[in-house]
């Protein structure tokens, strides 16, 4: 049986330059815990995969924060901006604003998944006052490491799988049934391995399909063919600027390999890390109270050493 997705308490548009982003807020705001804020992945994904983050709000009164990156979902869509408009400064400048339109940029956490993760990270770096926590969710350190992964994991797959998936990219055919099917195995492995994928990763992928412009920009066609404006990106010489704690999760099963993730575990200062056994890429989905117990006890401790700290 699947778990209903809890409601939101609010949603709306900030507006962001002559742009909107939108928000959908479970919890209240200002009545409990930092907020946490989750910072979805693609890039050009949606909201809606990470949904499930919100049971964090239960019982807890801790507000969570979901929102659609411009150019996907519910905010702005910009099809006709080209590759120098798409780049990572743009949805830093985005989140900076949504925190201060929301009233939060003086203390929240952050959680950011995939290339949420990556954002995150790179938020992280630049010293924000307000950042309590980061948890980096099922991220690279640098899209080198993730395609060398990508290429580990590729190399794993049937034959055949291997042989269609290079006679179509050489031939750039990306739509074709042949192709996508051949990716479809990949992404039932190392992406999402609750098949058929529940309702709001299944949402999150039509959305991607209708719009696929902020995500073949700066990513590709594919999660492992990598050629968009992103694919030189790297923090891994940065992660030391990290100075708050950090949580990195993932999947033993994960596109995201061990190798992708250990420049987090090995520089970020305060950091732990977690792996979920039973999960590829969406843990959050596919052990989705194991994901949520692991969160919520790092997010009530850090908030417990703040309360300590001040006390002494």
């Amino acid at each position: 049986m699947t778990r209903s997705l809890a409601p939101a308490d609010r949603e709306g548009t900030v507006p962001f330059g002559e742009h909107e982003t939108w928000f959908r807020v479970t919890g209240e705001l200002g009545a409990g815990p930092a907020p946490l804020v989750v910072v979805h992945g693609g890039p050009g994904c949606t909201s809606d995969y990470v949904l499930t983050i919100a049971d964090i709000a239960a019982g807890t009164g801790r507000a969570v924060i979901h929102y659609d990156q411009l150019g996907n979902g519910r905010s702005t869509h910009l099809p006709d901006r080209g590759a120098d408009f798409w780049m990572p400064q743009l949805f830093l400048d985005e989140l900076d604003n949504l925190l201060a339109e929301l009233d939060v940029a003086q203390g929240y956490h952050l959680l950011g998944q995939s290339w949420g993760g990556m954002l995150g990270a790179e938020h992280a770096v630049r010293g924000p006052a307000g950042l309590r926590s980061l948890t980096i969710a099922d991220s690279p350190a640098s899209m080198a490491l993730w395609l060398a992964g990508a290429a580990e994991l590729r190399a794993q797959l049937p034959l055949d799988v291997q042989a269609t998936l290079d006679a179509h990219e050489a031939a750039a055919t990306y739509e074709h049934p042949e192709y996508l099917a051949a990716v479809q195995v990949f992404y039932d492995r190392h992406v999402c391995r609750v098949v058929p994928n529940p309702p709001e990763v299944a949402a999150t992928f039509a959305a991607m399909e209708a719009d696929p412009t902020v995500y073949r920009t700066m990513n590709g066609p594919t999660e492992f063919h990598v050629i968009g404006t992103l694919r030189e990106w790297s923090i891994v010489e940065r992660l030391d600027r990290v100075a708050v704690p950090t949580l990195v999760v993932s999947g033993a099963h994960d596109e995201a390999t061990p190798e992708c993730v250990r420049p987090f575990v090995e520089r970020i200062p305060d950091v732990r890390q977690h792996v979920f056994a039973e999960s590829s890429h969406m843990p959050h989905v596919e052990e989705r109270e194991a994901f949520m117990a692991v969160l919520a006890e790092f997010l009530a401790g850090v908030d417990g050493a703040e309360v300590e700290e001040r006390d002494e």
